[in-house]
């Protein structure tokens, strides 16, 4: 019989989020079970939906907490790089993904059901990563395109994202690719040199 009144509804919140998030990790989006959740923490499963309302709430703050830790990642890696902090970048990506295979697929596996969107707080804690894309992307550019620098790293990250994918799927295996990480830093470095690129064409044209 589960638990009735050992916690705050705070402290169930974080309860039930550390316990479904290091259940994601171990078995993966597809066997995730919100009651087994529940069972492991020692509540019934009435309990976690009266705290988080529905299942696609508890899975978009399990995936809002991978967010952070990603970030953190990120920002690990870049620490002290003097070097080629674009390679950095790109190797926080591949190297969170593979380290963290489960956690990260159920980022893209989970699909907010219609007219769900995520809080305020959620979706700013998410856009930590892509922020801290941005300030890389537009420290690579010129001044002059730097402006560009977020539109950019979305489509940066949309790139990096796709290789990753067929990383750890197989499929850049299958193709007999040895180097998808490498591929993936490549066609970022084409994109800066194309960025580049167009700042000096624009300022050619203004001669």
């Amino acid at each position: 019989m589960g638990r009735r009144s050992d916690h705050s509804r705070t402290e169930l919140f974080e309860l039930i989020l550390a316990e479904g998030h290091r259940q994601m990790a171990e078995v993966g989006f597809s066997r995730f079970s919100a009651r087994e959740v529940a069972k492991k923490i020692g509540y019934s499963i009435g309990t976690l939906y009266n705290v988080f309302g529905s299942l696609d709430r508890l899975l978009a703050a399990i995936n809002t907490r991978t967010f952070g830790l990603w970030a953190r990642h990120l920002e690990a890696r870049l620490e002290g790089e003097q070097g080629d902090r674009i390679a950095a970048l790109v190797d926080g990506y591949f190297s969170f993904a593979r380290d963290n295979p489960h956690l990260w697929m159920a980022i893209y596996d989970h699909r907010l059901p219609p007219g769900m969107v995520l809080t305020d707080d959620e979706h700013d804690r998410r856009s930590v990563l892509t922020e801290i894309v941005a300030r890389e992307v537009a420290a690579a550019l010129p001044e002059p395109a730097r402006a560009e620098a977020p539109r950019l790293a979305r489509s940066l990250v949309a790139t990096v994202h796709g290789h990753c994918t067929f990383a750890l799927n197989g499929a850049f295996e299958l193709m007999g690719e040895a180097a998808p990480q490498d591929l993936a830093l490549a066609r970022v470095r084409e994109s800066l040199a194309a960025a580049d690129q167009a700042v000096v064409a624009t300022a050619l044209k203004k001669v």
